[in-house]
């Protein structure tokens, strides 16, 4: 119920003008989101470097609904690989293909994507797509299979679980060594597509976490690289502490090293877990977003977890 009404909230135009307008509302979002401007960003990392954490960096947007402005997106998100190089932080960078053009036109979004993965190899790094909701899957699919028949291998893609199909896409994108950012999902999906209770979800979370970290050791254990941008081949991005359980027991009886997997969280949700799993000698990488297009990412989070709603009541009383 929760996710149903505040996925419709994070397009709903009358929401997005109420919410960020509110002070209380950027207080609220500002635990997710490293601040509005790029400089923010990378003042974030540093932070996550400084206690032995990589970052991905992600220029938040999505559903872009010009040529123009999915232009000016692609330049943003080229500008983040500069800031990156030149502070010299542990960070790739992510990007949802809608916010570069995937919902205008397929070609206008895999000639900004080469673009975006023009820069990053120029600089010896990485992108990772982000992936949406159910109805562009396979169109991300697609672009990413496209964008490796041209050359460009310093790309992985993100798996939601709570979808049926997960386990035979990652069969296919396993066999062909391409990273995975595994998670639950975010979005609100059909019963037809998704798995609509949370034990079928955390059940299918783990066969998938053992499909990558098979994959891993078939692929003789790639690691994460010294500069923090490249990652290994699992990054298993879960906050929930039973799915990173079975997935650190289940590496260490298959003999997985620590380096050759990541656990990736999102920014400003268990700080205390993300520093405990670094003291422990595993790989961790925290998805840093900035950014003016900030609210419907923190409606995502909010549907995640609601008891945040508590810190909104005092301002809803007095308006």
């Amino acid at each position: 119920m929760f996710r149903s009404f505040f996925s419709y909230l994070s397009k709903a135009a009358w929401a997005r003008n109420i919410v960020t307008k509110w002070s209380i509302g950027w207080k609220m979002a500002s635990r997710f989101i490293a601040g509005v401007t790029l400089a923010d960003g990378i003042q974030a990392i540093k932070l996550l470097n400084s206690k032995g954490i990589n970052a991905t960096l992600d220029h938040l947007g999505e559903d872009t609904d010009s040529p123009e402005k999915a232009h000016q997106s692609t330049m943003d998100i080229i500008q983040a690989f500069d800031a990156i190089e030149v502070a010299g932080v542990r960070a790739n960078v992510s990007v949802k293909l809608t916010q570069i053009g995937l919902g205008i036109s397929r070609d206008l979004c895999i000639e900004n994507l080469k673009l975006i993965l023009a820069k990053a190899k120029s600089y010896n790094s990485f992108v990772r797509i982000d992936m949406e909701d159910s109805s562009v899957t396979q169109r991300t699919l697609d672009v990413l299979q496209e964008v490796r028949q041209h050359g460009y291998e310093n790309v992985g893609i993100v798996i939601q679980a709570y979808l049926y199909r997960s386990e035979a896409d990652l069969r296919k994108l396993l066999a062909e060594c391409i990273k995975i950012r595994l998670c639950k999902g975010a979005y609100t999906e059909s019963p037809k597509v998704a798995y609509p209770k949370m034990q079928d979800i955390n059940s299918s979370y783990d066969r998938c976490a053992a499909q990558l970290i098979n994959a891993a050791l078939s692929q003789e254990c790639p690691k994460v690289s010294p500069c923090g941008k490249i990652p290994p081949i699992p990054g298993l991005a879960t906050h929930d502490p039973k799915r990173i359980d079975f997935a650190k027991v289940y590496a260490e009886k298959v003999g997985l090293p620590k380096d050759a997997m990541e656990f990736q969280m999102l920014n400003g949700i268990r700080r205390d877990l993300q520093e405990e799993l670094a003291k422990e000698g595993y790989c961790v990488r925290i998805y840093v977003p900035y950014g003016t297009e900030w609210y419907p990412y923190f409606m995502r989070r909010i549907s995640e977890r609601p008891a945040d709603l508590l810190f909104l009541l005092p301002s809803i009383k007095l308006r």
